[in-house]
C-alpha cells in the first residue's frame, strides 16, 4: 500500500515537472490553480526560512547584548576592585605614617568603608561569572576575604594599639605576596573578558552575516509575490475580464461576438466554453421568444400594470406607515370589532406592548397584557363593551387616564369611515407635573407679593397702563386695584406727580435697572403730599410683547411715623 502510494505521488510529481517544463519553453501547460498553487509554495518555503533566518538573527542579537553587556559590566567591576584595592592600600599607609592613635581614626574610618564597598563589587561581579572564569572568581573571591580581614586586624590594632603596632602587622612579606596575587588575579579575569568582548563582536559579525541573508530572503519573497501579482492579472484578471465583456455583450442581446480564450485548457478556457454554451444557449432563446412575440407582449404589458399597480400599493403603505410612526402621540386603529387595524411605535412604548402583538390582534389580548404588566386593573370584558359602544355610536371622546405606574395619558377618539376607530394616546405626565408646579409657584408668589410691606406696582412699558398692584401699594396710593389696574398714572395723579413719573419711566428705560431708591414728593390724590423712596426694575425689552417696569414703593412718612 505504502509502496502505491509511493509511487503515485512520484508520477504526479513527474506530470507536474514536465508541465513546468513545457511552461518554460513558452506552452501554456499549467492552470491557474497550479500556477497559483506554486507560485505560494515557493512563497513559503522563502517565509519558512525568513522565519528561520529571523528567528536566528534575533538569537545571536540576544547572546551578543548579553555577552558584550555581562563583559562590560564585568570590566566595569575589575576596575573598581583595583581601585578601591590601591584605595585602602594608600588608607593603609596613612595609618602606619600617623603619630598617634587619634590621627588613625580617618583613615581607619576610610579602610572599613571601603572594605565594604569592595566586598559589595565583588559580589557585583558574581553576577557575570561564566564557565571561563568561575575558578578565578572563586580563588579572587578568597584572597579579598583574606585581603578585607587583614585590614580590619590592621584597623584594630592601629585603634586599640597604636600605629607601630599596626604597621608591624601590615609592612611584612606576607601582604605583599597577597597583593602580587590579588593584582595577578585582577589581569588574569581582565584577559578573560576581553576575549568574552572579541567572542561578542565575532558573534556582532555572523549577525550582519544574518541580516544579508534576511535581506536576500525579503527580495525573494517581494519578487514571488510581484510574481504572483504578474500571473494573477495576466492568467486570471485580464482574461476575466475580457470573458465578462463577452458575457455583457451576450446579455445585451448579441448573440453573434465571439467568446475569447476558448483554446486555453486551463480553468479559464472551461469558463469561456461555459460562457459560450450560455450564448448559444440564449440564441436558442431569442428565436423562440420572435415566435412567440405577440403573446409575450400581452404578457408582458400585463405585467407592467400589476407591477405598477403594486408599486403604487406598497408606495401608499409605506408612506400611511412612515407617517404613523412619525407622530410624537400613540395611534391605534380598530376596526368594528375592534380588532387591531394598524399602531405606531409610541402606542407599543405607552404601554410596553411585546412583538407578538400585530395587526390582527385584538383589544382584548392589549388590555390582557396590560393587566399583566401590572398598567391595568380593571374588567377586561366591561372595557372592550364600553369601546365597543363608543364605536358604535360613531361620537368623539376626549378623556384621560391614570395609569398603575402614576403616568397620564390623554386619550382622544374618533370614528373612521367603514365603521372603525382611531385613538391617539398621548403622554402628558410631565405637562401636568408642569402645570401643578407653575400653579403652586404662582400661588406662592403671589402669597409673598401680597404680604410685603413695600409697595410693588406693574406697569405695562409700552401702553404704560398698570397691571398689578399688591396690597401694599393699594394702601400707599390710597385706592383699591381695581381702581387702578388699566389705568395710566395722567389719569390717577395731578398733573405735576404723572410728569414725575413719566420721567421717571424715561429714566428707567435709559438706565435699564434703577436698584438705588430714588426719593420723590408726590401729590397723592387721596393722601396728599407723600414722600416716597422707590426702585425700579425692566423686565423684557421694547422688542418683547412682556415689557414691563416693576416700581417697589417705600412711602418715607409711614415709616417716620412707625419710628416716632
Amino acid at each position: 500500500m505504502n509502496a502505491a502510494a509511493l509511487g503515485s505521488g512520484f508520477n504526479s510529481g513527474t506530470k507536474l515537472f514536465k508541465k513546468f517544463v513545457q511552461f518554460a519553453r513558452g506552452a501554456d501547460a499549467l492552470s491557474v490553480a497550479e500556477k497559483v498553487y506554486s507560485i505560494a509554495g515557493f512563497l513559503a518555503i522563502v517565509t519558512a526560512f525568513l522565519l528561520v533566518m529571523s528567528i536566528q538573527s534575533v538569537r545571536l542579537q540576544t547572546t551578543y547584548r548579553h555577552m558584550h553587556a555581562s563583559s562590560a559590566e564585568a570590566a566595569i567591576n575589575v576596575g573598581l576592585v583595583n581601585a578601591l584595592i590601591y584605595a585602602i592600600v594608600m588608607d593603609s599607609r596613612g595609618i602606619y605614617m600617623s603619630s598617634d592613635r587619634a590621627a588613625v581614626k580617618p583613615f581607619a574610618d576610610g579602610v572599613v568603608r571601603r572594605n565594604r564597598e569592595l566586598a559589595d563589587a565583588v559580589r557585583s561581579m558574581e553576577r557575570t561569572v561564566g564557565d571561563d572564569d568561575a575558578g578565578e572568581i572563586a580563588t579572587f573571591r578568597q584572597r579579598i576575604a583574606q585581603f578585607i580581614d587583614f585590614r580590619k586586624e590592621l584597623v584594630r590594632r592601629g585603634l586599640e594599639i597604636s600605629p607601630a603596632a599596626a604597621r608591624e602587622w601590615g609592612d611584612n612579606d606576607t601582604n605583599r605576596t597577597l597583593r602580587s596575587e590579588l593584582n595577578g588575579d585582577l589581569e588574569t579575569l581582565e584577559r578573560i573578558y576581553r576575549q568574552r568582548a572579541h567572542d561578542a563582536d565575532e558573534l556582532a559579525n555572523e549577525n550582519r552575516y544574518a541580516a544579508a541573508y534576511l535581506f536576500g530572503l525579503g527580495l525573494a519573497a517581494l519578487f514571488l509575490a510581484g510574481l504572483n501579482v504578474v500571473v494573477m492579472r495576466t492568467s486570471v484578471v485580464a482574461a476575466l475580464a475580457e470573458i465578462t465583456q463577452a458575457t455583457d455583450r451576450i446579455a445585451d442581446g448579441d448573440v453573434e461576438s465571439e467568446v475569447p480564450h476558448l483554446g486555453r485548457h486551463d480553468e479559464i478556457g472551461r469558463l469561456a466554453r461555459a460562457v459560450q454554451h450560455f450564448r448559444d444557449a440564449v440564441a436558442r432563446i431569442f428565436e423562440l421568444e420572435e415566435l412567440e412575440l405577440g403573446t409575450a407582449q400581452a404578457r408582458d404589458a400585463a405585467r407592467s400594470e400589476r407591477d405598477k399597480f403594486n408599486d403604487k400599493y406598497q408606495a401608499k403603505k409605506w408612506q400611511l406607515s412612515a407617517a404613523i410612526n412619525s407622530m410624537p402621540q400613540g395611534l391605534i386603529m380598530l376596526d368594528g370589532k375592534a380588532n387591531v387595524v394598524a399602531m405606531n411605535a409610541n402606542y407599543r412604548r405607552i404601554y410596553n406592548l411585546p412583538e407578538t402583538i400585530q395587526a390582527g390582534s385584538t383589544l382584548e389580548e392589549i388590555l390582557q397584557h396590560r393587566v399583566e404588566s401590572g398598567l391595568f386593573n380593571g374588567d377586561v370584558g366591561k372595557y372592550v363593551a364600553a369601546v365597543l359602544a363608543r364605536i358604535a355610536k360613531r361620537e368623539p371622546t376626549a378623556y384621560e387616564i391614570t395609569l398603575n405606574d402614576g403616568r397620564t395619558i390623554k386619550i382622544y377618539e374618533r370614528p373612521m369611515d367603514g365603521g372603525g376607530w382611531v385613538s391617539v394616546q398621548e403622554d402628558v405626565t410631565e405637562q401636568r407635573q408642569r402645570e401643578r408646579i407653575l400653579e403652586r409657584t404662582e400661588r406662592f408668589l403671589a402669597t409673598i407679593v401680597e404680604n410685603v410691606h413695600e409697595g410693588i406696582i406693574a406697569k405695562d412699558a409700552r401702553t404704560m397702563r398698570y397691571l398689578f398692584i399688591n396690597k401694599a401699594a393699594e394702601k400707599q396710593i390710597g385706592l383699591a386695584r381695581t381702581q387702578i389696574v388699566g389705568r395710566t398714572a395722567r389719569e390717577l395723579f395731578s398733573a405735576e406727580t404723572a410728569e414725575l413719573i413719566e420721567k421717571r419711566d424715561g429714566q428707567l428705560l435709559w438706565q435699564k435697572q434703577q436698584l438705588e431708591p430714588i426719593v420723590d414728593t408726590i401729590n397723592n390724590p387721596v393722601r396728599g403730599r407723600r414722600v416716597v423712596s422707590w426702585r425700579r426694575l425692566q423686565i423684557g425689552s421694547a422688542t418683547e410683547d412682556s415689557h414691563i417696569f416693576v416700581t417697589i414703593a417705600e412711602d418715607l412718612a409711614d415709616q417716620a411715623g412707625a419710628a416716632a
